[in-house]
């Protein structure tokens, strides 16, 4: 199990992630709406704006401060340190 920084001492699974989008569209902003409403939402953004929107396999979703582009750099950091051990 790899651990990815999402920002701000806060950690996600690499392997519970199912995607991570941007928090612009509707429909995403639909999905934020109906996790926050069933409870499944997980706001990780310490009052900062919210840049990024992370899936995970089991329906959390979870708000990061950080964006797309650099979760994706960390997730690939942590791969490639996976494969050298």
């Amino acid at each position: 199990m790899k651990l990815i920084n999402i920002g701000f001492g806060n950690l996600v699974s690499s392997d519970k992630l199912v995607a991570v989008v941007a928090p612009v569209s509707a429909p995403v902003k639909r999905i934020v709406q109906e996790a926050k409403a069933d409870g499944m939402l997980i706001d990780a953004t310490c009052g900062r704006k919210c840049k990024s929107v992370l899936i995970t396999d089991n329906n959390h979703v979870v708000l990061s401060a950080i964006s797309c582009e650099a979760i994706q750099n960390r997730t690939e950091e942590s791969e490639e340190q996976k494969d050298e051990q």
